[in-house]
């Protein structure tokens, strides 16, 4: 086992190589807050199950996580409705980009994953069923507060406002899904929670320690179960970066979700939960010096599920 002093030493070594990178990806520019966050900000953190938590870079800067959050609406709504969700939604990774309509199109207004937008609606709107937004998003932000044991985690406001304002091809989708029956709120309902959910700020530090469940930390089964813990960790693997994810479970070898604010966060099973935060993305969508971070740091450590 690695002692703690050469995973910190690690961590040092790769934050160096992150903030010397000059080629650093694209903010997203679509997002009009997002547009101003500059690409310089580079932060990693990981969590271990003891609960000693090591950063490098920016880690105490709160960023918003967007489908980071994603995580952690689906397991309250696997915890509300267990596989039942699996009927308006489905497992396979999408090859499609996040947002895309087409495939929607061809399978009946059924999601191919609940990490695809499309997907991340359904599972919003079902959350949603039979309460008030304000009452579900209370119910996520207690979520992330009692995983990251800090009450300080909140919305920004700032963010959730013009996401809606252009957040046209999200409501494309819902109504396209409303159409075909699988939406149970109104569309501007469930899109407008979902724009409040992604824009939920965390530091780096913060995002780590709210995944410690996802690796199977001392007391996780009081928020998640270990069999949805499997679960969601099988989809982050498989779709947690869009039509990426192959390429990040080829060069990382661990489950992990992307969000277009720069964050990822990737769970080492049994070892660690590790956040990324670094604002240019691919072309795919997710953060280009946060998928070398930890591809990096997987290596050092030995970290890969694939050994």
């Amino acid at each position: 086992m690695v002692a703690l002093t050469e995973l910190q030493a690690i961590l040092d070594r790769i934050g160096a190589e992150m903030v010397a990178a000059p080629d650093r990806g694209l903010v997203a520019d679509y997002i009009p807050e997002l547009a101003h966050v500059s690409d310089r900000h580079f932060a990693m953190a990981v969590a271990t199950a003891d609960g000693q938590c090591l950063t490098t870079g920016d880690a105490e800067t709160a960023f918003s996580i967007q489908s980071v959050s994603k995580v952690f609406t689906l397991a309250i709504a696997l915890g509300r409705l267990g596989d039942q969700l699996f009927t308006r939604v489905g497992r396979e990774p999408s090859g499609l980009a996040f947002n895309s309509v087409v495939q929607l199109e061809s399978e009946n207004g059924i999601p191919r994953n609940p990490f695809i937008n499309a997907g991340a609606l359904v599972v919003t709107d079902a959350i949603l069923h039979g309460h008030k937004p304000r009452e579900v998003l209370g119910e996520i932000l207690r979520f992330l507060r009692e995983a990251a044991g800090e009450d300080d985690i909140h919305i920004n406001k700032a963010v959730a406002a013009p996401e809606a304002a252009h957040g046209h091809r999200n409501l494309a989708l819902a109504h396209f899904m409303a159409a075909h029956g699988n939406l149970r709120n109104p569309p501007d309902l469930t899109c407008g929670t979902y724009f409040h959910q992604c824009a939920i700020e965390m530091t780096t530090r913060q995002l780590a320690m709210a995944g410690r469940f996802l690796m199977g930390a001392p007391g996780a089964a009081r928020l998640v179960s270990p069999a949805r813990v499997r679960r969601i960790n099988a989809l982050m693997m498989t779709c947690g970066h869009y039509d990426g994810s192959g390429e990040f479970a080829y060069r990382v070898g661990l489950p992990g979700k992307s969000g277009v604010g720069g964050g990822i966060l990737a769970i080492a099973p049994g070892r660690a939960s590790i956040a990324v935060w670094s604002p240019g993305l691919n072309v795919q969508g997710n953060s280009q010096l946060g998928t070398l971070a930890i591809e990096r740091l997987v290596r050092a450590m030995g970290w890969s599920v694939f050994g």
